[in-house]
């Protein structure tokens, strides 16, 4: 398999000039003790654009959002962050950094003591000295730009899967970050909130001119949103490109992935 896999049509390239490049990382090595989870990954995220990373479950994708904000360190290599490199970080330039991104988790990750206004309003009122006014007035744009007007008084075991996801969203933009992460986005959602996550995450991305990184298993979504995107496999970054240029591509391994097929050289386990 190992073969296969080195044999597939290389598509890995950075794809940005320095100028145009929030993040990189060059050959970036994390491993868990004798588990190598990235190996010798390099890749160049470009600003303002969308970035896709697909691939089979424990490939490394949650792994690689961990080490680009400063949660786990690699073994080898550099992660740059607005030309800065965060492996050299101590704890308190990382928590400055952090404040570039917004962060969108798998299943929202709202508090359910709190109701939608005081989770949207909870990074303002533990990063900023903003007034409780201003506070206020965020949250309420924050939440009109998800499509959820006039909701701040609900709870979140009162709203459905997809509401829920889009407070989520409105809390990650909250403190207007430059980057934003999404943790599969469409999990656990029928095909048709699906789609409006990705319509909406489509729509934000165009109106506000954020940078977006997103986890996902999701093809046509994955087809749907992304600029760009780069597949992990067996601990490698295996392509990286424009999205045309990955549709198309004769990589046995994507186009299995792509596919959906059982057969190919990712094994089913």
């Amino acid at each position: 398999m190992a073969d296969q896999a080195s044999s597939a049509t290389p598509l890995v390239r950075g794809g940005a000039s320095p100028d145009d490049t929030i993040v990189s990382f060059r050959n970036v090595v994390k491993s868990f003790g004798r588990q190598t989870v990235l190996d010798d990954v390099t890749l160049d995220i470009p600003r303002g654009q969308t970035t896709v990373i697909i691939g089979p479950s424990g490939t490394g994708k949650s792994v690689f959002i961990k080490l680009l904000v400063g949660l786990l360190r690699p073994e080898r290599g550099q992660i740059l962050v607005g030309g800065e490199d965060i492996t050299r970080m101590r704890e308190r330039q990382l928590y400055e950094v952090r404040k570039k991104f917004g962060m969108l988790f798998q299943d929202g990750a709202l508090f359910d003591s709190m109701n939608v206004a005081d989770n949207v309003a909870f990074p303002l009122r533990q990063h900023t000295r903003k007034t409780e006014t201003e506070i206020r007035r965020i949250v309420a744009a924050k939440l009109a730009q998800v499509g959820l007007p006039n909701v701040e008084h609900k709870f979140p075991s009162e709203l459905s899967g997809g509401m829920r996801k889009r407070v989520g969203i409105a809390r990650a933009l909250a403190l207007e970050p430059e980057i934003v992460l999404f943790d599969e986005p469409n999990s656990g959602l029928d095909p048709v909130m699906s789609d409006a996550i990705d319509k909406l995450i489509l729509r934000m991305q165009r109106e506000l001119g954020l940078t977006f990184i997103v986890i996902s298993h999701d093809i046509p979504g994955t087809f749907q949103i992304a600029d760009r995107i780069a597949m992990l496999y067996k601990s490698k970054l295996i392509a990286a490109g424009p999205r045309t240029e990955l549709q198309h591509s004769d990589n046995p391994i994507l186009r299995q992935f792509f596919d959906r097929s059982a057969d190919g050289p990712i094994q089913v386990v």
